[in-house]
């Protein structure tokens, strides 16, 4: 089953994405299969709610492995099956935690076998604070590996707040060529959008 990889640095959304963007999809009961960075992988089956309540936290690293959601998307001509998998944060440092660089590790080991590449950027920030410092190596960095793969887009997340339309251009202008989608995780928008890139390339 081809894989569409949801991946961005800590606190810009990503679980947030993934857990809204399944429900958007029409999945009401959603099947996860977790593999976390120190242990074994198992399944939950959780609603939209529940996913919603356990699965994020303001707090960084939250999320410490691996998350995959079974979805069948529905399209004109049918269904097509991926798996829609949630990551860990990156960091532009090495961080402390023998766990968390664990993580890291994970997230990047599947960077590589996915067929999509969601690659999320908190365009709010890149508005206060510009696009090299908000930004940083670490997105530059994805972007340069995803720009050479036919399945990678950069969804600028957090429209809904006030400093992500300076944001948004500030990404246009620095990360020229690549597909860039505007989108609020939170109150669902621009999805329509990322569900047909997704329907393209899988």
């Amino acid at each position: 089953m081809k894989a569409c990889i949801v991946i961005g640095k800590a606190n810009v959304g990503k679980t947030l994405f993934a857990v809204n963007f399944a429900g958007y999809l029409g999945i009401t009961s959603l099947e996860i299969e977790f593999t976390p960075a120190d242990g074994k992988t198992y399944r939950r089956t959780l609603s939209q709610p529940e996913a919603l309540q356990s699965l994020i936290s303001p707090n960084p690293h939250h999320t410490l492995g691996l998350q995959r959601i079974q979805i069948q998307m529905p399209g004109f001509k049918g269904r097509k099956e991926f798996a829609l998998v949630d990551t860990s944060g990156l960091t532009e440092d090495i961080p402390e935690q023998p766990l968390i660089r664990r993580a890291m590790a994970q997230t990047l080991a599947q960077v590589r076998e996915a067929a999509i590449i969601l690659h999320l950027v908190d365009a709010s920030s890149v508005g206060k604070l510009g696009a090299v410092e908000a930004m940083g190596q670490v997105d530059w960095q994805v972007a340069q590996f995803g720009g050479m793969r036919d399945g990678y887009a950069i969804l600028a997340n957090k429209m809904d707040l006030p400093e992500a339309a300076a944001g948004l251009a500030q990404i246009r202008q620095e990360l020229p060529g690549h597909p860039i989608f505007p989108i609020s995780a939170l109150l669902r928008t621009g999805f329509s959008e990322v569900k047909q890139f997704v329907w393209r390339h899988l």
